[in-house]
C-alpha cells in the first residue's frame, strides 16, 4: 500500500512538470530571438517579438503531450469496479488529472470548432456537428452523438468512488442531446436522443428519447423545445463556419498576452537585479506581480468593452458573431485575468472593483469569492451580499443552441453558498440564504429572510 500511494504522489509531481516541459521549445525560440542582445532594451524587444511563436509552440507541445499521455493511459482500461490502488484505478485517476489540467491550460481549444477534433484525438468517440465546452471526461469510455451539446464544466464517464473501489463504465450522450453546465453523465448513464439534462443535474439511470431531467437525483422536467432557424443552430452554411473559425483563431491572442506579461515580469526583475541587487529584486517582486495583475485585469476589461460592449437581456443563436466574440472575451478572463489577478484577488475589494469595470453593479461591503459572472452587466449584488467560492451567477443558458441572457440579482445581505448556481432571471431576496451546492432555478425569486438548499432548492429547516 505504501508503494501504491507513492505511485500517486510521483505521478502528481510528474504531471505538474508537464507545462514546464512543454515550455522548452518556446524558451529556445525566445533564446534565439534575444541572441546577441547587448542591452536589456534590445533583449526585451527580441523576447516580446518571440512571444507569438513561442506561445504557439507551447500550446502545440502541451497538446501533444496531453494526447500521448491520455492515449497511453487508455490501454488496458476496462469497465467495472476496481480497487482504488490498482493499475486501472491509477489509470482512470491519472487520465482525469491530465484532462482537468488541459481544459485550463488549453482553454482556447474548448468551446470552439476544434473541440470535437481535440476530443477525438484523445480517444473519445465524437459525432459530427458536436458543440463542446470545458468537458471533463474519460475518453475511452465516452461516446457523443451527432449534434450533441456539452456545456461548461460537464462531466462524462468520470469515475465514481465508493468504499475503496473505483467504478468506470461507458457513458453516452445521444444525438442532439444537451448536457447543461456542471451536468453529469456518470458511468453507465445515457443522455437520450434529443434529451436534456439541466444545469448541475445528473443523467438518470433510464430515460426515454426527448425527455428532460433536472436535479440530483434527477426528476423528469416538462419542457418544449424551441424552434429556431436551423441555419443558425444545427445546420450553418459554410460562410458562417469560416467566419466563426476566423473569430475563434483570435482566441490565441489572450494566451499570447499572458505570455507577454510573464516575459515583462521577468525582464523587470532582471533590470532591478542588474541595476540594484538580487535582494531588492526579490523584495520588490510582490509589487511587480501586483502591477502585472493590474495589467491583466485591465486587458480583460478593455477586451470586454471593445468586443461585446454592454450586454442586455436578449438572445442570440449559436451561429452569430456576438456569441463568438463573447467567447474571445471569456478567454481573456480565463487565460489573462484569472491566473495573474482574479484567482489571487478572490474575496477582496479589488476583485469587486474589477468586476464593476466589467459592468457589474456591486454595492458596499460585498464579499465575492468568484469571478464567474459571465455577462457582468446583468448582475446586481446589493450591499453586504455574499457570493461564496465556486459560485456561478449564470446569466445565460444555451438550450436548443440559442444563447438566452437575463439578469441575476442578490439583494442586500443575501447569501449564495459555496458552489451554488443562480440561473437567468433568478433573484435572492434581502437577507435570504441559499445553501452550498444549490441551484436557484430560472426566474425563481427567493423570499427575503428565508433559507433554502438543494438542487433544485427547497426550504432549509434547521434541526
Amino acid at each position: 500500500d505504501v508503494y501504491k500511494r507513492q505511485v500517486y504522489g510521483i505521478t502528481s509531481a510528474l504531471f505538474s512538470a508537464l507545462p514546464l516541459l512543454a515550455a522548452v521549445p518556446g524558451l529556445l525560440i525566445i533564446g534565439w530571438f534575444v541572441r546577441g542582445a547587448d542591452s536589456i532594451g534590445t533583449a526585451a524587444a527580441g523576447a516580446l517579438a518571440a512571444v507569438p511563436l513561442a506561445t504557439v509552440s507551447w500550446l502545440v507541445a502541451y497538446a501533444l503531450l496531453t494526447v500521448i499521455i491520455v492515449r497511453l493511459l487508455g490501454f488496458g482500461m476496462r469497465e467495472g469496479y476496481h480497487p482504488v490502488r490498482s493499475r486501472i484505478g491509477w489509470q482512470a485517476w491519472a487520465t482525469e488529472r491530465v484532462m482537468d489540467a488541459a481544459r485550463t491550460l488549453l482553454f482556447p481549444l474548448y468551446s470552439s470548432l476544434l473541440t470535437p477534433v481535440w476530443l477525438r484525438a484523445l480517444g473519445a468517440r465524437v459525432g459530427s456537428n458536436v458543440e463542446a465546452s470545458t468537458v471533463l471526461l474519460v475518453p475511452t469510455m465516452t461516446t457523443v452523438g451527432d449534434g450533441a451539446f456539452l456545456a461548461d464544466d460537464t462531466m462524462v464517464a468520470s469515475y465514481e468512488l465508493t468504499g475503496g473501489w473505483l467504478h468506470i463504465s461507458p457513458a453516452r450522450i445521444g444525438k442532439r442531446a444537451f448536457l447543461g453546465n456542471s451536468g453529469m453523465a456518470a458511468p453507465g448513464r445515457t443522455v437520450p436522443k434529443n434529451g436534456l439534462v439541466a444545469v448541475l443535474s445528473a443523467a438518470p439511470l433510464k430515460a426515454k428519447k426527448g425527455s428532460s431531467w433536472l436535479g440530483s437525483p434527477p426528476v423528469q422536467l416538462r419542457r418544449a423545445a424551441d424552434s429556431a432557424d436551423q441555419s443558425r443552430t444545427f445546420a450553418p452554411p459554410t460562410r458562417l463556419k469560416v467566419a466563426r473559425g476566423a473569430v475563434e483563431a483570435c482566441r490565441i491572442i489572450p494566451t499570447m498576452c499572458t505570455a507577454a506579461i510573464g516575459v515583462g515580469v521577468l525582464l523587470t526583475l532582471d533590470v532591478i537585479a542588474e541595476r540594484i541587487s538580487f535582494v531588492v529584486a526579490g523584495a520588490l517582486s510582490g509589487l511587480v506581480l501586483l502591477a502585472a495583475g493590474a495589467v491583466a485585469g485591465g486587458a480583460a476589461t478593455v477586451a470586454k468593452w471593445a468586443l461585446v460592449g454592454r450586454t442586455r437581456v436578449t438572445e442570440y443563436p449559436l451561429w452569430s458573431p456576438f456569441v463568438w466574440r463573447n467567447e474571445v472575451v471569456d478567454t481573456f478572463v480565463e487565460m489573462v485575468a484569472a491566473p495573474w489577478f482574479a484567482n489571487a484577488a478572490s474575496g477582496t475589494a479589488v476583485l469587486n472593483f474589477w468586476l464593476r469595470t466589467l459592468g457589474a453593479q456591486i454595492g458596499r461591503g460585498v464579499w465575492c469569492e468568484t469571478y464567474w459572472l459571465p455577462e457582468a452587466d446583468l448582475i446586481t449584488l446589493g450591499d453586504g451580499a455574499t457570493v461564496n467560492r465556486g459560485c456561478v451567477l449564470q446569466t445565460h443558458l444555451f438550450h436548443d443552441r440559442i444563447l438566452r441572457m437575463d439578469t441575476v440579482e442578490l439583494a442586500a445581505g443575501a447569501t449564495l453558498g459555496p458552489h451554488g448556481i443562480a440561473l437567468p432571471a433568478a433573484s435572492i431576496g434581502a437577507g435570504a440564504t441559499v445553501g452550498p451546492a444549490s441551484l436557484v432555478m430560472r426566474g425563481e425569486a427567493v423570499p427575503p429572510g428565508s433559507r433554502w438548499i438543494g438542487n433544485p432548492i427547497a426550504p432549509w429547516t434547521m434541526p
